[in-house]
């Protein structure tokens, strides 16, 4: 199982940009903080988390601004072939 869902605002966003093989990419920061708890303590949790967002689902996000609230689903993935960065690929978005 890979899925991954996290609350937060956008605190990056790209131009929307294609690839050669003409698939929309829309690349973004999600901020997020929130109060977790761990081993019967409460943790402050505060994290940035590189995101991408490809096909029909980039065209219709072209409106998101900075410091928009979401919430994103979908699943983590390398940034590239020869990179050990994780990146979550967004297959749902809601704006919160």
């Amino acid at each position: 199982m890979n899925r991954l869902a996290i609350s937060g605002v956008i605190a990056g966003l790209a131009v929307l940009r294609y690839t050669p093989a003409g698939i929309p990419v829309l690349e973004l920061v999600i901020e997020h903080q929130s109060e977790q708890t761990e081993a019967g303590m409460a943790r402050r949790v505060n994290c940035a988390v590189n995101a991408v967002i490809m096909g029909k689902l980039a065209e219709q996000s072209t409106t998101l601004t900075n410091g928009t609230a979401i919430k994103a689903t979908g699943f983590l993935a390398k940034r590239s072939m020869k990179s050990t960065q994780l990146v979550l690929h967004i297959d749902t978005l809601e704006i919160i």
